[in-house]
């Protein structure tokens, strides 16, 4: 009866409004819910895994194929311009077809584009399907971050968003130990690693939970689509949790057609975009530098290929640990606050990581850094998508997530000089001064974003 009674009042209001983002808010989390958090998990899961095979590969690459520190620095950069193509154009790309559709097939062409990875026969062909994996990783990051912000209620929507994301990161200690053990089987071990970053096709056989973003609707002016939606999906909860509360007093929407990239220069998203981009560049810098480079800089020091994965599969522990931490404290404190402190903390445990080469100090101040630059990241993720309106979300978010991947384009280049000509100690001071440029930017610009409705 309150159900119908909020649907009846939702209905007076059709031609102007639908009210998505307070019927959303009112909504008690369900089955409903689980079941997108599941589906969007596996991409996540899937997602991040991919983004941390080549750092374990490389090794057996410079052996097998006899390249260089330098070629490996090349690849890496291809697989970051890819990333910025596809979150600055899989972004622009939800906004207009829907967040659902645009997901289904980006996760598409990164699983297949990792399989390929698998079949290169030399490092052109490597080049272009680390490419290409990169267009499908980064475009479906950004789409599932819209969703995310978009369907789950404002008061615990970091919560969830950082969830997913500690469920995305568990990818990493497990593509660790993965490839720790395929890649020593024989030369063709490596190849079984990105095999593996392929599983994330099976989203497919779960995406069918999902509806499309009523608020994309809602948006775009289709009120009678958005309200379906909701209908369907306020039916599906109430059977399971009984009658829901009237939603609050409905409020104009204002409906954007075409919302290019030059608005996110203009008005107060000029400071969000500027601040956003800032972090990302300098988070990739410091997250990739540390993650894509340890392994191969370990080696290049007298550290053997099965130590140095064995290494990297005990520091990686900490990662999901550090994604539960920022899950946890999420709606706890201003994500901005927590972003900050996490970035410092990152910054101090990667420059003592740099000062050794004694086992138990690599492995300790590397599990430190893992479960502090989680907390960073998982918390990144959900504030990325928070600060713009629905008509800029997507294009926004992945503006800012690709500045940060074609940044890396040089931010490899940058550590690979750097690492030849000035040595290991040299690396992790480039990296620490990025961890504090970001707690730097934040602490001082970072918008507030906790509780507000988007």
């Amino acid at each position: 009866m309150q159900v119908n009674t909020s649907i009846k009042q939702v209905h007076t209001h059709n031609r102007e409004f639908s009210n998505v983002a307070n019927r959303l808010d009112r909504l008690p989390i369900s089955r409903v819910h689980y079941q997108v958090l599941f589906a969007l998990c596996i991409v996540y899961f899937f997602d991040l895994a991919d983004l941390f095979t080549l750092s374990n590969v490389a090794p057996a690459l410079i052996d097998q194929w006899g390249i260089s520190l330098k070629t490996i620095a090349n690849i890496t950069a291809f697989s970051f311009l890819g990333m910025f193509l596809g979150a600055s154009l899989g972004g622009w790309v939800s906004d207009r077809i829907g967040r659902k559709k645009a997901l289904s097939w980006f996760v598409l062409l990164f699983s297949i584009s990792s399989m390929l990875n698998a079949l290169a026969w030399n490092v052109p062909s490597l080049i272009v399907f680390r490419f290409l994996t990169g267009v499908g990783v980064a475009a479906a990051m950004i789409v599932t971050n819209s969703y995310l912000a978009e369907f789950f209620p404002t008061h615990v929507r970091g919560k969830y968003i950082s969830f997913c994301a500690m469920v995305g990161l568990i990818g990493v200690p497990i593509t660790n130990v993965v490839s720790a053990l395929v890649i020593p089987l024989g030369p063709w071990g490596w190849r079984l690693v990105f095999v593996w970053g392929a599983v994330g096709m099976i989203y497919s056989l779960f995406s069918r939970h999902l509806e499309e973003s009523p608020r994309w609707h809602e948006n775009r002016g289709e009120f009678d689509k958005a309200n379906a939606i909701m209908r369907r999906i306020e039916q599906r909860v109430e059977q399971e949790k009984g009658a829901l509360p009237i939603p609050k007093e409905p409020m104009p929407v204002k409906t954007i057609q075409k919302a290019g990239y030059l608005g996110l220069f203009k008005g107060r998203n000029l400071k969000i975009t500027l601040v956003l981009a800032g972090v990302w560049i300098f988070e990739t810098f410091g997250f990739y530098g540390f993650a894509s480079w340890v392994p191969s800089l370990l080696k290049s020091n007298g550290v053997t290929i099965e130590k140095t994965l064995w290494y990297n599969v005990l520091q990686s522990i900490g990662a999901p640990l550090g994604a539960l931490i920022g899950s946890m404290i999420s709606e706890k404190f201003q994500r901005k606050w927590i972003l900050a402190v996490s970035a410092f903390l990152t910054a101090m445990a990667g420059l003592l990581y740099g000062m050794t080469f004694i086992p138990l100090i690599i492995i300790v101040f590397g599990f430190i850094v893992n479960v502090t630059e989680r907390v960073f990241t998982s918390n990144l993720y959900a504030y990325t998508s928070e600060p713009y309106s629905t008509e800029y979300r997507s294009s926004g978010s992945g503006l800012a997530y690709g500045l940060g991947r074609f940044s890396n384009i040089f931010g490899s280049l940058i550590v690979g000089f750097i690492a030849i000509h000035l040595g290991y100690v040299s690396v992790f001071l480039f990296i620490g001064g990025c961890w504090l440029a970001c707690a730097v930017l934040l602490a001082l610009f970072g918008p507030n974003t906790n509780a507000k409705q988007i």
